[in-house]
C-alpha cells in the first residue's frame, strides 16, 4: 500500500476514536443535539465552515471550474457573501432566540416562537429537512466513491460503502459532540488544502510556462463552453442572469439547519462575534482556493485530459500529481473530511428532526433520555441506509455531484431561510406566513429544478428563495390581525 494511503486509513481511526471518546459526554438529549451548548468559539466555527461546506467545495466547484470557467466566479463571490451574511444576520440573534425558548431544533424554535398549538409547523419541517437531506447526504457518499476510487483504484460503489459505514458510524456513536470535534479536525485539513494546494499548483504550471489565459482559451475551443468569459460568452440580460444565478448560492446559507445548529451550540452568546471573525477568515481564501483548485488542474493537466477523466476528481489527481505523498494523503484525506464533516451532521439535523420534533413532540410520545439516545441513533442508521441508496443511484445513473447539492441546497435554503431571517428581523412575521414560506420554498424548488426549460433561465436558487419570501410577507400581512 502507498504511503498516501497509509496516512488516509490512520486518519480515518482517528475520526472513529474521537467518535468513541465522545460517547461519554451524551447524557441527554441536548447533549447529543447540541453538544450541551458548551462549544467554544474555535470549535464552533471550524465546525460550521466544515459542515458548511462539504464535497462540494474541494470536488463539485473545482469541476465546475474546469468545466464552466472564469463563469464559476461567480458563485464564490455569492458564497462569501452568504457566509459572512449568515454569520451576521442570523448568528447571534439565533443563539438568543432558542436559549430564550428553549429550542433544540430549527422546527422546535419556530413552534414555540409561534404557539403553534396545531403542530404543522412542526410537521411541515421535519418532512422538509428529511426529504432534502437525504439527497444532501448521498451526495456526500457518492463523493466518497470518487475520492476512494482515485486514491486506490477500487470501485466506486465499494469507495460510497466504505465512506458511508465510516460516517454512519462515529456519527451514531459520538452524536454532536464526536461531530463538531470531528468538524475541527476537518476544517483545518480542509483550509490547509484549499490554501497550500492551489499555491503549489500555481508554482508548478509557473515552472512549465504554462499560463492560466492561455489554457482557458484552449479550453473555450476544446469545451464549447466560453471558458475565458466571466459572463460565459452572454451579453445584456442574459449575462445579468449568469451572473444572479452565480451569486444565487450565497442565499442558501440563510437557511441550512445543519449551519444554524453550531450557532446555537455556541457556549455563549458573547462569543459569536470571535466564531464569526475565525469563520469569515477561514472562508475568504479557502473558497477562492477551490476555485483555484480546478483552473490550476485545468492548465496542469490540459483540458483534453478532461474529456476523458471526471472533472470532479481534479483535487485528488492534482495533490497526487505534484505533492509528496505525506501531503497529498493529508489533503485527499482533506476531501473525505470535506464530505464527512457536512454528512455527519446532516445526518444528525435530520435525526433531530424526526425524533425531538416528530416522535417527541408532534406524536408527544413520552421517552426516558435513555430510550431517546437510543431511538436517535436507530434513526441515524434507517437515513444513512436510505442516502446510501440515493448514493448508490446516482453512481449508476451518472449524477455529478454539483447539481444533486445544487438541489437540495435550494431547497432548505428557500424553505428555512426567508422564514427565519424575516421572523427574526421583521416582527409582523406570522405563524401562517413561516408556513406559507415552507411551502413555497419546498413546492418551487422541485418544480423549477424538473424543468429544463425554467432552469436554464435562472436557477431554481433564485426563483425558489425570491418565491418563498414573498410568500411569507404576503401571508404575514394578510393574517396580521388574527395573530
Amino acid at each position: 500500500m502507498s504511503l498516501i494511503g497509509i496516512i488516509f486509513i490512520i486518519y480515518l481511526f482517528c475520526l472513529i476514536i474521537i467518535g468513541i471518546k465522545a460517547y461519554k459526554f451524551n447524557n441527554t438529549q441536548e447533549d447529543y443535539l447540541l453538544a450541551g451548548r458548551t462549544l467554544n468559539p474555535l470549535v464552533a466555527a471550524f465546525s460550521e465552515r466544515a459542515s458548511g461546506e462539504s464535497a462540494w467545495l474541494l470536488l463539485a466547484l473545482p469541476g465546475a471550474a474546469i468545466s464552466i470557467g472564469l463563469g464559476e466566479f461567480w458563485s464564490v463571490i455569492g458564497i462569501m457573501v452568504g457566509i459572512i451574511s449568515s454569520w451576521f444576520l442570523i448568528a447571534k440573534k439565533i443563539r438568543q432566540e432558542t436559549m430564550k425558548y428553549n429550542a433544540l431544533t430549527i422546527p422546535d424554535y419556530f413552534h414555540k416562537r409561534f404557539n403553534d398549538k396545531s403542530n404543522i409547523i412542526r410537521l411541515f419541517s421535519t418532512a422538509i429537512i428529511a426529504f432534502f437531506f437525504l439527497f444532501y447526504v448521498s451526495a456526500q457518499f457518492h463523493a466518497s466513491g470518487k475520492v476512494l476510487n482515485t486514491l486506490f483504484k477500487i470501485d466506486q460503489f465499494h469507495g460510497i460503502s466504505i465512506g458511508a459505514f465510516i460516517i454512519i458510524a462515529y456519527t451514531i456513536i459520538g452524536g454532536f459532540y464526536a461531530v463538531a470535534w470531528t468538524d475541527f479536525l476537518q476544517g483545518i485539513l480542509m483550509i490547509s488544502t484549499l490554501i497550500i494546494l492551489p499555491i503549489a499548483g500555481f508554482i508548478e504550471i509557473n515552472n512549465q510556462n504554462i499560463t492560466i489565459n492561455a489554457v482557458l482559451d484552449s479550453a473555450d475551443k476544446i469545451f464549447n463552453n466560453n471558458n475565458s468569459s466571466f459572463f460565459m460568452g452572454q451579453s445584456g440580460y442574459l449575462a445579468f442572469l449568469t451572473v444572479l444565478s452565480g451569486l444565487s448560492w450565497g442565499l442558501g446559507y440563510l437557511g441550512q439547519p445543519h449551519l444554524l445548529i453550531r450557532y446555537m451550540a455556541i457556549n455563549d452568546v458573547e462569543n459569536v462575534k470571535i466564531a464569526r471573525n475565525i469563520a469569515i477568515a477561514w472562508t475568504i481564501p479557502g473558497v477562492f482556493g477551490a476555485f483555484m483548485i480546478g483552473i490550476i488542474s485545468l492548465a496542469h493537466f490540459g483540458p483534453e485530459f478532461f474529456l476523458t477523466n471526471d472533472p470532479e476528481k481534479s483535487m485528488p489527481l492534482l495533490a497526487t500529481a505534484i505533492l509528496h505523498p505525506i501531503l497529498a494523503g493529508l489533503f485527499i484525506s482533506g476531501a473525505v473530511a470535506a464530505m464527512m464533516s457536512t454528512a455527519d451532521s446532516q445526518l444528525l439535523v435530520s435525526t433531530s428532526a424526526i425524533t425531538e420534533d416528530f416522535f417527541h413532540q408532534y406524536l408527544n410520545i413520552k421517552l426516558s433520555e435513555k430510550k431517546l439516545l437510543f431511538l436517535n441513533r436507530i434513526v441515524i442508521l434507517i437515513l444513512g441506509f436510505i442516502a446510501f441508496g440515493i448514493a448508490s443511484y446516482s453512481q449508476i445513473s451518472g449524477k455529478n455531484i454539483f447539481n444533486v447539492v445544487s438541489y437540495a441546497w435550494s431547497g432548505l435554503g428557500s424553505a428555512f431561510g426567508p422564514a427565519l431571517v424575516l421572523t427574526l428581523w421583521w416582527p409582523k412575521t406570522t405563524r401562517e406566513g413561516v408556513i406559507a414560506g415552507m411551502i413555497v420554498g419546498f413546492l418551487s424548488t422541485i418544480i423549477w429544478s424538473n424543468f429544463s426549460e425554467l432552469r436554464i433561465i435562472v436557477s431554481e436558487r433564485v426563483t425558489s428563495f425570491i418565491f418563498s419570501i414573498f410568500a411569507v410577507y404576503c401571508v404575514s400581512i394578510l393574517t396580521k390581525d388574527e395573530n
